[in-house]
C-alpha cells in the first residue's frame, strides 16, 4: 500500500522537536486517530502536574524549573474516562477514511475527489448514503448518469458509519510519524 496516498488529508505532525505527548484515554486507546490525539509537551506536562494524567512513557529530554525537573512525557492517560462520541461529522476525510482512502468504482488509491452516487442534477442530496470517495477518472466517466447508465458498478453497498467503525478503521492508518514510544498503543491491522 502507498504510504504517502493519504498526506493531502492528513494534518502534519507537530514537530518532533517540539516533543509532543500521545494522549490516551482511560482505556489506553488514543482519543482519536484523526488527526491523532496530541498534545504540545508543555501541555502534558501542564495536565501531569494538575494530576489529571498519568505519564506512561516519557522522552530522554528533561526539562527544569529552578525547584523541578521532569522528563517530558511521550505518552500521557488520561485519569477521566473520556466517553468518544457517538455521532460521525459528514466531511469529506470522514467519507474518505469510511471508503479506506481508494476508489469506490475501481479500488484505486490517490487522486481521490467525491462523487454523487444519483447525481445532484438527478435530485441526488450530499448524505453519507449518496456520496463515495472517487478517483477523478470515474467521476468524469460517471459524470452526472446513474450507475446504470454509465456501466458502472460500487466495489460495497454505502451507508452511514458509526463513529467506532471510523475508529476502527483509522487503526489501519497509523499517521507516518509515529514516535517509538506510541507504537504499542495502535493496533494494526484490525
Amino acid at each position: 500500500m502507498r504510504e504517502d496516498f493519504r498526506t493531502d488529508f492528513v494534518r502534519e505532525a507537530v514537530s518532533f522537536k517540539q516533543k509532543p505527548a500521545l494522549v490516551l484515554n482511560a482505556d489506553y486507546r488514543p482519543l482519536s486517530y484523526y488527526p491523532l490525539s496530541l498534545w504540545s509537551w508543555q501541555d502534558a506536562v501542564k495536565a501531569a502536574w494538575l494530576d489529571r494524567v498519568q505519564i506512561v512513557a516519557e522522552y530522554d529530554d528533561i526539562v527544569r524549573s529552578p525547584t523541578t525537573e521532569i522528563r517530558i512525557p511521550s505518552v500521557v492517560v488520561l485519569k477521566d474516562y473520556v466517553k468518544p462520541r457517538n455521532s460521525v461529522a459528514f466531511t469529506r476525510f470522514n467519507l474518505f477514511l469510511r471508503d479506506e482512502f481508494s476508489c469506490q468504482y475501481c479500488s484505486s488509491l490517490g487522486d481521490l475527489t467525491f462523487d454523487h452516487v444519483v447525481p445532484r442534477a438527478r435530485g441526488g442530496i450530499t448524505s453519507w448514503e449518496n456520496v463515495v470517495a472517487a478517483c477523478s477518472k470515474c467521476n468524469l466517466k460517471k459524470g452526472a448518469r446513474s450507475l446504470k447508465q454509465c456501466g458502472m458498478n460500487l466495489k460495497r453497498p454505502i451507508r452511514r458509519p458509526q463513529a467506532e467503525e471510523l475508529r476502527n478503521i483509522g487503526r489501519k492508518f497509523p499517521p507516518n510519524h509515529l514516535h517509538d514510544s506510541w507504537v504499542g498503543f495502535f493496533i494494526l491491522g484490525c
